[in-house]
């Protein structure tokens, strides 16, 4: 199973190429904005950890 911020990015990204290749284009749009947004908190989340 996908564990962490990272692994459930990756899911939703790959998720987002698959609809895209089906031609679901508004569901691959959702996917990768979950993914952006999954990235962005990872991101400071691990910046917020490495200051502390």
């Amino acid at each position: 199973m996908v564990n962490g911020l990272v692994g459930l990015a990756i899911l939703f990204f790959v998720l987002a190429l698959v609809f895209a290749l089906l031609g679901a284009r508004g569901v691959a749009g959702i996917s990768m904005s979950i993914a952006k947004w999954l990235v962005i908190i990872f991101i400071v989340l691990a910046i917020i950890s490495l200051l502390l």
